[in-house]
């Protein structure tokens, strides 16, 4: 077979089946210590080199002390060598002994890897208000760190590790190549609830071996975020161990136009794995905002809709129920108006300027049982777009959630 030429490989972008375990110079681990019962339960990303780090946590007033700790972290400025991240125990609302317990976490993972302890980025994802189970936390870490490798199946143990009540593991990667030397980005994730598009979302962590420089890092992460990460919704709520950290090794490498594609990819991949993965959910919902003012606008409105719980019944009881689109755009308040709007579902006008409907109650039901439903808006006022991503409420979420701890 014959090698692309450079300014064929320019252009290449590569899917991989390993997720972060795709990366060079990062090998993962997931095992159970027994936090939960019987599944996988704490994660261990290793870096052979330190590493520029990019966050970008919850907002919530509430914020759990691994993401404390973890900022305090990467503030010091010694580059990141590890993360450990468990599930089933969130270590949120635990006062001075959950800060103290991340930080030993954080320690007894630096001192098995010999490295700082401010190396060490810590996160967990579980029950607020339980302690963490210390003791076994540090006998995990302990098999965590045998266990480290690279490749699909230590980033899919990895992946699942971190699993609250997702039900799949959740992995992307892409290869891209610039100035003919072959390059990766790749991520595992979790979410499938306590989700809202208010960043953070979820649990991310994201790695490449391209040498990013550092001012410009946080720059990638937040423009990557911005139109991914916070733009999906599965139930409106936001929780207090939210966070999406991108790794690079230490560099001064500008990030040429494709690594910010291949980057987006890869958090595209993501989100939308936690929406099509939400608790209880049997549709997704695409929602495209056009013919804005400005961006701000786009967005407001589109994540309006995706987060509305009206407009999430409708689309699981299938009901063509088109009031309820119109009314969580208006509800958004950002100038909406009311003689200038039209809507289409799946690409056909559903309904045209003036609140006239163009499709039958039938056909728009026909369309609704569909797995996948893409809502165009368009606000007739100007040029700017936006897309958000969301699911439908149903029964099963519910279920799943009033028996979360019992």
């Amino acid at each position: 077979m014959i090698a692309p030429s450079p300014p064929e490989q320019q252009e290449r972008i590569v899917a991989l089946r390993g997720g972060i375990g795709s990366v060079s110079g990062v090998r993962v681990s997931g095992v159970h210590a027994g936090i939960k019962r019987r599944k996988r339960d704490l994660a261990l990303i290793s870096f052979d080199r330190e590493q520029t780090c990019a966050a970008v946590v919850t907002t919530n007033d509430v914020k759990a002390a691994p993401v404390i700790v973890s900022s305090e972290h990467l503030a010091a400025g010694m580059g990141v060598r590890a993360v450990v991240c468990n599930s089933g125990c969130a270590n949120a609302c635990t006062g001075m002994r959950g800060e103290r317990d991340a930080r030993a976490t954080a320690a007894q993972a630096a001192a098995l890897l010999d490295i700082a302890p401010q190396q060490v980025v810590v996160a967990s994802t579980g029950v607020i208000g339980v302690p963490l189970p210390l003791d076994r936390v540090q006998r995990g870490l302990e098999r965590c760190v045998e266990q480290l490798d690279e490749g699909l199946k230590a980033a899919h143990d990895a992946a699942e590790a971190i699993m609250t009540t997702d039900r799949v593991p959740k992995l992307s990667a892409y290869a891209f190549y610039h100035e003919s030397k072959r390059y990766t980005i790749g991520g595992i994730a979790k979410g499938s609830g306590m989700i809202a598009p208010n960043m953070a979302t979820m649990l991310a962590f994201v790695a490449t071996d391209f040498p990013v420089a550092e001012g410009e890092i946080q720059r990638l992460l937040a423009g990557a975020a911005e139109n991914t990460f916070n733009m999906i919704s599965v139930d409106g709520d936001m929780s207090t161990n939210d966070a999406v950290y991108l790794f690079a090794p230490r560099g001064a490498m500008a990030p040429p136009p494709i690594f910010e594609q291949v980057l987006g990819k890869v958090a595209l991949d993501l989100a939308l794995a936690m929406v099509d993965d939400a608790e209880g959910a049997t549709k997704r919902l695409e929602v495209r905002v056009v013919g804005a003012r400005d961006a701000a606008q786009a967005r407001t409105i589109a994540r309006a809709i995706i987060n509305s719980s009206l407009v999430k019944t409708a689309l699981y009881g299938e009901d063509p129920n088109w009031g309820r689109i119109v009314a969580a755009a208006g509800a958004a308040r950002v100038g909406f108006d009311p003689q200038q709007w039209s809507l289409l579902l799946d690409d056909r006008t559903w309904v045209e300027r003036g609140g006239i409907e163009a499709l039958s109650e039938a056909e728009a039901h026909r369309l609704l049982e569909e797995r996948e439903i893409v809502v165009t808006l368009d606000l007739g006022v100007g040029e700017h777009r936006a897309t958000a991503w969301g699911c439908d409420l149903s029964r099963d979420y519910v279920r799943i959630n009033a028996s979360y701890r019992t």
